[in-house]
């Protein structure tokens, strides 16, 4: 039996439970009219909600939805169903403008709701819990609870709202009866002082009864009215329990997880963020809280309009009514917000952006007085003090920014209250003192943005403000690399709740080859394996020898303050400059897993030499040259096969000529390590001939091949040119160690004009039965037939004039 139809049958009693599930967020009427749908969807397949790789399935599921709300609510055209047509169409474009960017959080609200249907079913049929396996995914989650929570909290606001009606009905009836009784009491006196005759005694008499009557139903009143009052107050003491525990939940929790996620996203960490998700339900407690202190407030009101406390009962308003003015406050300051983050690496007179956010502005009415917002970058002190004294003197910043303040604006589709710098510019930096070893790298500022609106009619005002991540300002280019290590370390080690901007002055290789693997897979699309981040560790401590070293301790002068041994440049700038190389020259090949990269020299002319197969190449990261790449292959020496490096090309090399078309150009090279045909690993990026830029002044434009004298075609003889310089492998001297030869490799831009005349004419050069050029700088193909009638070398063809 379907679940919504066995919902359908339960008690009242637990009906209206299920009742309560559904909210604004996720209307009833959805629920109903797409039933078999729903749980088709939710129960066909289980996936995990956490796991962004999911998110294209979901957002499938979303816009079925959608799609499936737009045809149910078209097909109703009915007069009776009208109101229902308009709730489904509003409801798809809720959906649209709430979900369209994280539509793993209606994935999950959807989930939590069949959940909680089951467990209400459950409940009423005497099911036990564990007995039957729950539908699949159908698990609780934080989104779910926080949900849950909130409709608690509201439906205890809504019976503590009916309790004060009815007080209120009690103080206004008790009001009526005093007044009554108050009038029964002056007759009564009136007709004391008159002559007594059988008349007056008899009258009297009746109002006496009256009148007592009336003070023992005041009486009742009374006793009815503080019970009331009592009771009020317990509700209220026991909601505001409530409120501070989920809003801590909700702030130091979900908050600081979000910006904590977001912080970790300068690093390159996957940030699917929900913040969406985080001010509904913020926007939920301000809402709660607000009606919870308006009611303490009107308790107050009625409670000083009728006097009746006995003597030595404690009233618990007052506190609460601090109590719950603070938790307004504390939602209000908390959550203003930077939803952008500024660079973390400012260049100075450098155009950057941001965007702030008060994700409850819209539901307290902030926008209709839009709040100004200001911008200032103050330096780490200013920032400690800041937080000590919660202010900061005026005219107290350690730069100038242009184009610094801004006013909120809000919109209605999205419901966000924010503004958007995208103008700002740093003019002027104030540095502090340097010690030691300290350089302008080293030191992070931050930009405060502040501002100050009014709630309530002006009743409460907010001063707010919040400071950006750290940011390193830097001059010049050439300071890139150390910002970056001071970004990079301060993201990944940052601690909540810190000192601003303390962080560890050592910590864990783990912890470090997280955060080097989580760079390296945001700016090339593919992670380190476990061989890689051993490599980096080896590095890292200057030990090739290190056997256990997840837990070693690795310090900040290792990271990028000390110079690699027999090296001018520090671990942290060897690694900046290889994921710069890879991820601007290389990133598809080393997706493709065809660049081994983070291996030893040593071990890639043991890993060559163990193939024994002479024109075997690989890929490794150079260790001498910041962000060079070499090429090793196994080649023919003296005696036996002999390992070769290239001088490493660097991203300059990469301008001129990509690393495939330069492997296509030396015709030594045959397999990729171990034995992967090299046209086969590297064919789909060679650049085609038709790709080839060419003029439209009728000259043939050439360009240029990768050389390396002395090696020609594998398996043939290098043909000798004038000029040609010849290599000749070294020998390595009995018992002496291995040195691996470097071999220089030339782009061959000294082709002389004869031959540049040939190409011109020929087309670019001779085509192979691929299609792709086949001329190498060993000029091979002037052996073959030319497809002309005249000598190369005696009947030139006339040069144009330039």
């Amino acid at each position: 039996m379907a679940l919504w139809a066995r919902a359908q049958s339960l008690p009242p009693e637990a009906l209206q439970q299920v009742r309560a599930i559904y909210t604004d967020r996720f209307p009833i009427e959805v629920r109903h009219f797409l039933a078999s749908w729903i749980e088709e969807k939710m129960w066909s397949m289980d996936i995990d909600i956490d796991n962004p790789q999911n998110e294209q399935y979901a957002s499938s599921i979303v816009g079925d939805l959608i799609q499936q709300l737009e045809t149910k609510a078209n097909s109703m055209n009915s007069e009776e169903l009208v109101i229902t047509k308009y709730k489904l169409m509003d409801s798809a474009n809720l959906f649209k403008q709430r979900y369209a960017r994280c539509p793993l959080d209606l994935f999950r609200l959807m989930r939590h709701c069949l959940n909680a249907e089951l467990q209400v079913i459950r409940q009423v049929e005497n099911v036990p819990v564990g007995s039957v396996p729950p539908a699949a995914g159908l698990m609780p989650d934080s989104v779910a609870e926080i949900a849950q929570q909130i409709d608690v909290l509201r439906h205890r606001t809504s019976e503590t709202g009916k309790l004060l009606r009815q007080m209120e009905q009690e103080q206004e009836g008790f009001a009526l009866h005093y007044h009554e009784c108050t009038k029964l009491n002056a007759h009564l006196q009136h007709l004391q002082s008159q002559q007594p005759n059988q008349q007056n005694v008899e009258l009297e008499k009746a109002v006496s009864r009256q009148k007592n009557s009336l003070e023992q139903t005041l009486n009742q009143k009374v006793s009815s009215l503080l019970g009331l009052r009592f009771q009020l107050g317990d509700k209220l003491s026991e909601t505001v329990t409530h409120l501070v525990t989920l809003q801590c939940r909700v702030l130091d929790e979900e908050l600081i997880r979000w910006k904590r996620e977001q912080q970790l996203a300068g690093n390159g960490a996957q940030f699917n963020s929900n913040l969406d998700n985080i001010q509904d339900w913020c926007e939920s407690l301000a809402e709660i809280i607000w009606h919870n202190r308006q009611q303490i407030k009107e308790v107050e009101r009625l409670k000083q309009k009728l006097a009746i406390e006995p003597p030595g009962v404690v009233d618990v308003l007052p506190n609460l009514n601090i109590q719950i003015t603070q938790l307004l406050s504390s939602l209000v300051t908390s959550t203003f917000i930077i939803e952008k983050q500024p660079p973390q690496v400012m260049k100075t007179n450098t155009r950057f952006t941001s965007t702030v956010r008060l994700l409850v502005g819209g539901k307290l009415n902030v926008h209709m007085t839009p709040p100004q917002v200001k911008v200032t970058i103050i330096s780490e002190a200013q920032a400690n003090a800041l937080l000590k004294n919660d202010k900061i003197g005026k005219g107290e910043a350690s730069g100038e920014i242009l184009n610094n303040t801004g006013t909120m604006e809000y919109h209605q589709a999205t419901r966000q209250l924010s503004v958007s710098f995208r103008n700002m510019q740093l003019k002027k930096i104030k540095r502090a003192e340097k010690k030691g070893t300290e350089s302008v790298m080293d030191e992070k500022f931050s930009l405060l943005f502040q501002s100050q609106f009014s709630v309530g009619g002006g009743e409460l005002v907010f001063q707010v403000w919040t400071l950006s991540l750290p940011v390193v300002v830097i001059v010049h280019g050439n300071q890139e690399p150390h910002a970056w290590a001071t970004v990079t370390w301060d993201n990944a080690f940052a601690e909540p709740g810190r000192v601003p901007f303390a962080v560890p002055d050592k910590v864990p290789w783990c912890q470090v080859a997280e955060a080097l693997n989580m760079k390296f897979r945001y700016a090339t699309g593919r992670p380190l394996t476990e061989e890689n981040l051993r490599f980096l560790a080896e590095k890292a401590f200057r030990n090739p020898n290190m056997t256990d070293f997840q837990n070693q301790m690795l310090t900040w002068s290792q990271f990028c303050k000390e110079p690699l041994q027999e090296r001018s440049f520090t671990f942290w700038e060897w690694f900046y400059a290889v994921v710069k190389l890879t991820r601007e020259h290389l990133r598809q090949p080393w997706t493709d897993g065809l660049i081994l990269g983070f291996i030893r020299k040593k071990q890639a002319e043991d890993m060559l030499i163990a193939t024994g197969v002479t024109s075997t190449f690989l890929l490794r990261f150079s260790d001498s040259e910041l962000g060079g790449i070499t090429i090793a292959w196994l080649g023919d020496g003296d005696v036996c096969p002999q390992v070769f490096m290239l001088q490493p090309f660097t991203s300059k090399d990469f301008a001129i000529r990509s690393l495939p078309d330069r492997i296509a150009d030396l015709q030594h090279l045959v397999h990729l390590y171990p034995d992967i045909p090299k046209d086969q690993a590297f064919g789909k990026y060679y650049t085609p001939l038709e790709n080839q830029p060419t003029s439209n002044n009728g000259y043939v434009k050439p360009f240029l091949v990768t050389h390396v004298p002395g090696w020609g075609g594998p398996g043939q003889s290098t043909p000798s040119y004038p000029n040609t310089p010849m290599f000749q492998a070294p020998s390595p001297e009995a018992g002496s160690a291995r040195d691996t030869p470097s071999v220089a490799s030339h782009v061959s831009d000294s082709v002389s004009s004869e031959l540049e005349w040939i190409l011109s004419y020929a087309g670019a050069g001779a085509q192979g039965a691929t299609g792709e050029i086949e001329y190498a700088s060993n000029m091979e193909f002037l052996d073959d037939p030319l497809d002309f009638n005249f000598d190369p070398y005696l009947n030139p063809p006339p040069f144009r004039p330039n």
